[in-house]
């Protein structure tokens, strides 16, 4: 009898001792996805304070234009539809994103939408393109801040 026993639970040991699956790749490095374009930074002469902003009207419901300092305007690019049913004299909620007031870039632009006095719907800056001032005179009337 114990002759029976040994050789099973030798095989039994050797079962158990299945080598281990190989571990899984590692995770893909964080960022945007390979192929993904990273929104265009303005010049260094075109980047403005978010504080220099003193107007603005919403062309269709991905597009903003700001009138910054006098004279200068901006075009702002939303994705989705975040300005959708927005009027001109609907109030911005502009934050100041952690670091700077200067705006450059799309990610440092946090605005936001109030409308009939309710919580500010925020909107996800796309692009921000500085206007020449032969593109600002081709707005319709308007459309100009």
């Amino acid at each position: 009898m114990k002759l029976v026993i040994a050789p099973l639970a030798a095989l039994g040991l050797t079962a158990c001792a299945a080598p281990l699956p190989p571990p899984p790749p590692p995770a893909p490095p964080l960022g945007p996805p390979p192929g993904a374009a990273l929104a265009p930074a303005l010049p260094p002469g075109d980047c403005f304070r978010s504080s220099d902003i003193r107007g603005h009207t919403i062309g269709d419901r991905q597009t903003l234009y700001l009138r910054v300092r006098q004279s200068e305007v901006y075009r702002v690019g939303m994705a989705g539809s975040c300005l959708a049913g927005a009027i001109s004299s609907d109030p911005l909620v502009m934050r100041q994103p952690p670091g700077s007031s200067i705006v450059c870039r799309p990610i440092d632009l946090d605005v936001g939408v109030s409308r009939d006095g309710m919580i500010a719907t925020t909107c996800i800056v796309q692009s921000i393109v500085k206007l020449t001032p032969e593109q600002v005179a081709a707005l319709p009337r308007r459309l100009r801040p």
